[in-house]
């Protein structure tokens, strides 16, 4: 049987890797796609959403979200992913017409279309789902269960002392998510960093992929190999050597297997008025608000066996090209 997902991202290198990971697993069914922006500016997010989704063979709405956050001035990450949210990659023109819909009114039809089975990944900022549970404040429970990546718990951040970006893009909506989600009949599942930063690429994984995309010629493998050697690159030039952080698989792999990590209840929030931690994901390991869990936060990850898991999809997901 199926799980139908939805998918929130701003891609984003890792975000690709992500849903092309998605698209090759056979218990997901892919019901549509919004684009978030965040690594990139939003119209960059739906250019690669739609120009990915057409080279996987996934027929499904892609829906550009909102221009902005709900508060904050927009920000984007070229650095990092490189001026198109891809790296080196140049992936050609999406060529299906853009589905009308705004972000937020996708995440609504998805959760009405399979009350009680919908999986949402929030993969990006929390922007369009902070706008449709205005739509649709129902949401927490037409949902099956939500999975964040997401915050930094007792960790450092990655964007500001203690912020982890998808948080700091858009804090006031991640806070507006939360606190909607904390009486869901399952708490959503936070990815934060101090679980996705061990998952770790090295020279070995970035050569199987380009053995994958030298062997098969696949489009999205050479997407994929090409946006890796930008990621290697900004991360070696941020002092961790040849390597890359690739955060947002496990949480995929996560949602979808229920395998590679643990986890452990905790009363999480977001911080919106401190002059040097506005972003930063509050964990209360002591109990001192007298409030019950809000999330699972992922722990204990298997990292090695999901990057195992996470090629060996990848190689069977792209291992012709396109129509062979």
């Amino acid at each position: 049987m199926s799980l139908p997902v939805l998918i929130d991202c701003d891609t984003g290198i890792d975000d690709a890797i992500a849903l092309t990971y998605l698209a090759a697993r056979s218990e997901a069914e892919i019901v549509g796609v919004v684009s978030s922006g965040g690594n990139v500016d939003v119209h960059a997010v739906h250019r690669n959403n739609r120009v990915l989704t057409e080279l996987l063979g996934l027929e499904v709405p892609v829906c550009r979200g909102a221009e902005s956050p709900l508060v904050a001035e927009p920000m984007t990450a070229g650095d990092t992913h490189g001026p198109t949210g891809l790296g080196h990659a140049q992936p050609p023109e999406p060529t299906r017409p853009a589905d009308p819909r705004e972000g937020a009114q996708l995440w609504v039809d998805a959760a009405r279309e399979h009350p009680g089975e919908l999986v949402g990944l929030v993969l990006g900022p929390h922007t369009n789902l902070a706008l449709a549970l205005e739509l649709e404040p129902e949401l927490p429970r037409l949902l099956k269960r939500l999975h964040v990546m997401g915050g930094a718990i007792n960790h450092r951040g990655n964007t500001g002392p203690t912020s982890e970006w998808n948080i700091a893009v858009d804090p006031e909506a991640a806070q507006r998510v939360l606190a909607a989600f904390s009486d869901a009949p399952r708490r959503p599942v936070l990815g934060s960093l101090e679980a996705t930063e061990t998952v770790q690429f090295g020279p070995d994984t970035l050569s199987r992929v380009e053995d994958l995309a030298g062997r098969t010629g696949h489009p999205v493998a050479r997407i994929l190999v090409d946006a890796l050697r930008w990621y290697f690159a900004f991360h070696e030039a941020d002092g961790f050597g040849w390597m890359a952080h690739v955060h947002d698989p496990l949480v995929a792999a996560h949602a979808v297997t229920g395998d590679f990590a643990g986890t452990r209840p905790l009363a999480v929030d977001v911080e919106l008025v401190g002059t040097l931690t506005r972003g930063q994901t509050v964990g209360d390991e002591l109990g001192r608000w007298g409030r019950a869990p809000t999330v699972d936060v992922l722990t204990d990850v298997r990292a090695p066996a999901l990057i195992e898991h996470l090629l060996a999809t990848l190689e069977h997901g792209l291992d012709r090209p396109p129509g062979a």
